[in-house]
């Protein structure tokens, strides 16, 4: 009887133990995925449209993507910086490579042609406006 009870707490020690060790790899996970989504900003206008600011620091134009299907926007690019230092006495090479991408919901309304993006000074753009027929407009009293 001895003997199960403590074939019971060795059991049940490693399933506490593995749980712990998937865990933290799974935080492993999560931090190296974040630091490929970019940061962004998502703003409602007063004119009821939108515009997303997202960070693409080091990014060309060339190696940004952006998708519409349904109401998801993809934004996907694909990093390739290189930081490379040469010295009489040392050599640095920091790089960064690898995809990122962000999603974003779009809500109804939003006319699908009338989407613009603009990349400037390492921040991306995107501009959402409305349908016409959705967007505010106020009446007049008589």
């Amino acid at each position: 009887m001895s003997n199960i009870v403590e074939n019971v707490k060795k059991i049940g020690s490693e399933i506490e133990e593995g749980i712990e060790k998937g865990l933290e790899k799974a935080g492993e996970v999560l931090d190296n995925v974040a630091s490929h989504l970019p940061f962004s900003n998502l703003a409602k206008k007063s004119n009821g449209a939108f515009r997303i600011e997202i960070d693409m620091p080091g990014i060309k134009k060339k190696d940004i993507n952006i998708d519409v299907e349904g109401n998801l926007l993809t934004v996907s690019a694909t990093r390739e910086m290189k930081n490379e230092v040469k010295k009489k006495d040392y050599y640095l090479c920091e790089s960064a490579f690898g995809k990122i991408e962000r999603k974003f919901s779009i809500p109804d309304g939003v006319d699908r042609d009338k989407i613009t993006a603009e990349l400037e000074h390492g921040q991306l753009v995107i501009e959402l406006e409305l349908e016409e027929k959705r967007k505010p407009k106020s009446i007049a009293i008589k």
